[in-house]
């Protein structure tokens, strides 16, 4: 089932990230703006150095991070590095909380539900 949770490498490991109902309600509140034009500033280089931050902090407490546990890893591995930096997991985590996280592979069936589509991928970071 799709969670919209994704789990990708970053900063000091593997860290889960979700964006469910409420954590884009927070997103939303904290950047002033709709998760889709988050989005688009994200991926058309618009972006304001908190709608990278808030994404991931957002991501990591939809994930199963405390508020202060996922500030401290922003604080330590989003703000205290060059913003550009976290941009594409910013894009990933924020596409997977709107569109849904990939579950299998690219034209795989779902063995439960063979007629369902195939899942679509994301590009992350080695």
């Amino acid at each position: 089932m799709r969670d919209a949770s994704i789990t990708l490498t970053w900063a000091d490991g593997d860290y889960t990230f979700r964006l469910g109902w409420g954590e884009l309600e927070g997103l939303q509140e904290a950047c002033d703006a709709g998760p889709y034009v988050i989005l688009d500033r994200l991926q058309t280089s618009t972006w304001r150095v908190g709608d990278i931050a808030h994404v991931i902090r957002f991501g990591l407490i939809g994930g199963g991070k405390t508020p202060v546990e996922a500030l401290k890893l922003v604080r330590s591995w989003v703000e205290a590095r060059p913003p550009a930096e976290s941009l594409l997991i910013a894009q990933a985590i924020l596409t997977a909380g709107i569109i849904g996280a990939p579950d299998e592979k690219p034209g795989e069936q779902d063995a439960a539900n063979p007629e369902a589509p195939p899942s679509m991928t994301f590009p992350t970071e080695s």
